[in-house]
């Protein structure tokens, strides 16, 4: 008897271990009943959303920022791409990246901002400095993101920022849903928010605690982050006491990066005036 419990104790433990060697996490449960940052990180699993992603092109940046390190709370450090504004100020943008990781797309965006907004820009590093090209690896990252971790750095970057900075959040995809949990992480510190289709947070008692307003940016021809859920959001928003204002554009997923083959370069021009004219208000 012994013998045959052994056996079965070792067959259980093989059973529960056979999943650790790869990153990708074992999505149960419908997008829907995930919260939102998961519920994005599911979408990996459609080969249709994969294809959606082209491998980024290269891209030329403005090389005058700094990549910075800060300490993170419970774990190694935060790493980020920081532009500073000529001049003092203590407005912040904080960028947050696509799946792909903080690439070099990113970094041009972090030059570009800082320069038309005239405010200090930080893209901040969710992937602990991987970055990938394909999109089987990003949804391999994107589903082995720690939100705990993230949400940590996230912390560490506005505590080496300093206590008299206030904030502005933006990102795109990934970011996107990013972009509205760092700015519900910071309370009224947040003065504005940008989402550029990104899964958005759908609980009214969360959005109850945002600090800001909230512009969205919606592609109609993007078949995950759909019109139905931008509607959701909007409802969700309005019952929570909080301002939204969504911007659609006849335009794919992803259409806003001109790194990526799906740039759309009317509607993401047409984009960028909107976000610009918010965010100066700010």
């Amino acid at each position: 008897m012994t013998k045959y419990l052994s056996l079965f104790a070792l067959l259980l433990l093989a059973a529960c271990r056979r999943d650790v060697s790869t990153p990708k996490q074992v999505l149960c449960h419908a997008p829907e009943e995930l919260d939102a940052t998961s519920a994005f990180a599911s979408f990996a699993d459609d080969p249709a959303f994969r294809n959606a992603h082209p491998s980024p092109q290269a891209a030329e940046y403005d090389h005058s920022g700094q990549d910075i390190e800060f300490p993170v709370e419970g774990g190694a450090n935060g790493r980020g791409y920081l532009m500073r504004a000529h001049g003092n100020t203590n407005k912040y943008l904080l960028l947050f990246h696509e799946w792909w990781g903080l690439n070099d797309n990113i970094k041009r965006e972090t030059a570009q901002w800082c320069h038309e907004l005239g405010i200090n820009v930080l893209a901040i590093d969710l992937y602990d400095g991987k970055v990938v090209a394909t999109a089987d690896e990003a949804g391999q990252l994107m589903q082995s993101n720690d939100p705990a971790r993230s949400s940590a750095i996230i912390a560490g970057a506005v505590k080496y920022l300093g206590a008299n900075a206030d904030f502005r959040t933006m990102g795109w995809c990934f970011g996107g849903g990013w972009s509205l949990r760092a700015a519900l992480q910071l309370g009224d510190r947040a003065k504005g928010c940008v989402v550029y289709y990104g899964a958005p947070e759908q609980d009214v008692e969360k959005l109850k605690t945002l600090g800001t307003d909230v512009v969205f940016i919606h592609p109609t021809r993007d078949k995950w982050i759909t019109e139905d859920m931008t509607k959701e959001f909007e409802k969700n928003m309005t019952t929570a006491g909080k301002k939204v204002k969504v911007f659609h554009y006849d335009a794919d997923h992803a259409f806003a990066n001109p790194s990526s083959p799906r740039y759309n370069e009317q509607a993401a021009k047409d984009a960028r005036s909107v976000v610009t004219a918010y965010l100066s208000t700010k």
